[in-house]
């Protein structure tokens, strides 16, 4: 691909100064319309070291409000950001609805930079560039758009370039080592360069090549080729009108996969048989968890069930024995302000624990795919494609180590009807029960039908759902207990035999 680019294109300074006039008026215009549409913006520079990354960033936002954008310098990670999933770093950075999100170099690092210098292994190449395209279609099927620059020089230029730096005090420290190695290795880290380009100049994300040689012909083709994607945005939005609310529709087909049909309610334990279950789970949860913070392992549990199905009193039993700095739980409510202008995934992403530490979510990201579906607050295009970005997060979460485990707490119709009345007659527990779970029973059928579909499409074997008979609470606690430490102690053998 860039070998082919003629890097000797340049433009005449009055024409340069003519269109740099006329794109900054545009991209200020531009700029306040993606506002008022609510359509947010990442412009990703990337490119070779000396091509001019941060003089044209600084170039193009001259002609936006410094109130409406953000400019993120990706350096090397930080020791906090290494003990999360690589792309956690950048998900939390993703724009709201109508702000514009500037990268200094980006999530491509790990394939380029990381990869020439040998730091990431080989095996785990397609791995990186599947999550990389993942989240890049994420974001642009929630309404995001992504400008990929790639600025470009020669070998000969980049080293006249570097060399410059390098005789002045005050810029030498910009040229490092590994600078001056990947000039000397110039063809083979343009190879590596190429071979991302290829693999995500996706129709969704595409790239552009910006040749970098001369400055001005760079800058004016930079603010241009914004301008021209925010245009299009703004476009399609105007075409396809603004999201709105739909009618949600079941089409599992006329013989939809069940799952919740064939559970056995009627399994239990004695109070006594709990006792002496549950006193010696905890003692080994106890143990595992200072195992899992030595040995840097992330955990993430969620819990979704029946309202009054238990998640509750089970997250209580399960962190009871637990070092309060060790785990956080995180209860998910219907989104506040600040998160229904970002990505519906954005809120999790911010919670994500870091290496060693336990994230436990009361209700998740799941909300997506049962209550947004049935009452209409997402439209099926979008829960439907939910279950692929569910299954990729998870998996990127998995992929950097973590364990994830989702519990389902079923309970029948008759035993949630019990529990309601129970909370309406205790004053202690009265705040429990609200109309809003009464009404919610009388769509029973219909969340029932989307969380089999959610089951069957969502449990993975990096990722899986347990379905837990919570008709006796001693048994499904037992049962959560149980599962978290089978699963903690097979990823502490493996990883100490790694």
């Amino acid at each position: 691909m860039l070998e082919k680019i003629d890097l000797s294109e340049k433009l005449d300074k009055e024409t340069c100064k003519k269109i740099r006039e006329e794109q900054a008026a545009r991209l200020g215009l531009l700029q306040r319309e993606c506002k008022e549409a609510g359509i947010p913006v990442m412009v990703v520079f990337e490119g070779l070291g000396a091509s001019g990354k941060g003089t044209q960033i600084n170039r193009l936002i001259q002609a936006l409000d410094p109130r409406g954008f953000d400019v993120y310098a990706n350096s090397k990670s930080t020791e906090e950001e290494q003990m999360r999933p690589f792309l956690w770093r950048f998900w939390t950075k993703t724009p709201a609805d109508g702000r514009i999100a500037v990268f200094d170099r980006s999530w491509y690092r790990q394939v380029t930079g990381e990869r020439f210098a040998g730091r990431l292994d080989e095996s785990d190449l397609g791995g990186a560039f599947h999550d990389i395209q993942s989240f890049e279609r994420q974001l642009t099927d929630g309404g995001t758009v992504i400008i990929k620059l790639f600025l470009y020089i020669s070998k000969e230029e980049q080293k006249k370039r570097f060399k410059r730096l390098e005789s002045s005090k005050d810029t030498g420290w910009r040229v490092t080592k590994e600078d001056w190695r990947r000039n000397k290795e110039y063809d083979r880290y343009i190879e590596i360069c190429g071979e991302m380009l290829e693999r995500t100049d996706m129709n969704y994300s595409p790239w552009t090549i910006i040749e970098a040689t001369d400055k001005d012909y760079c800058s004016v083709k930079i603010m241009t080729r914004v301008a021209d994607c925010m245009e299009e945005a703004l476009k399609k939005s105007r075409l396809h009108g603004e999201k709105g609310k739909t009618d949600a529709v079941l089409r599992s087909g006329k013989f939809p996969n069940k799952v919740l049909s064939g559970v056995d309610l009627t399994k239990s334990l004695t109070k006594e048989e709990y006792k002496k279950e549950i006193d010696r789970l905890e003692e080994r949860l106890e143990f595992l968890h200072s195992q899992i913070y030595r040995l840097r392992i992330p955990v993430v549990l969620g819990f979704e069930g029946w309202d009054a199905a238990g998640k509750g009193g089970a997250i209580k039993r399960l962190t009871g024995h637990l070092d309060p700095r060790g785990y956080k739980v995180h209860p998910t409510a219907a989104p506040n302000d600040l998160e229904r202008v970002h990505h519906y995934l954005w809120r999790f992403w911010n919670n994500v624990p870091k290496a060693g530490h336990i994230a436990i979510f009361d209700r998740t990201w799941y909300g997506r795919v049962m209550v947004e579906r049935i009452e209409g607050f997402c439209r099926e295009q979008e829960w439907r494609q939910a279950y692929q970005e569910i299954n990729e997060m998870e998996a990127h979460m998995a992929n950097a180590g973590a364990v994830v485990i989702k519990f389902w707490l079923h309970i029948d119709k008759d035993e949630q009807e019990k529990r309601f009345k129970e909370r309406q007659e205790n004053p202690a527990k009265q705040w429990k029960i609200t109309e809003e779970d009464w009404r919610n029973r009388e769509k029973w059928d219909e969340y029932e039908a989307a969380v089999d579909e959610m089951l069957v499409r969502t449990s993975t074997a990096c990722a899986p759902w347990v379905v837990v008979e919570g008709n006796c609470k001693y048994y499904a606690r037992v049962k959560i207990l149980k599962t978290v430490v089978d699963a903690l102690e097979a990823k502490v053998k493996e990883k100490k035999k790694n």
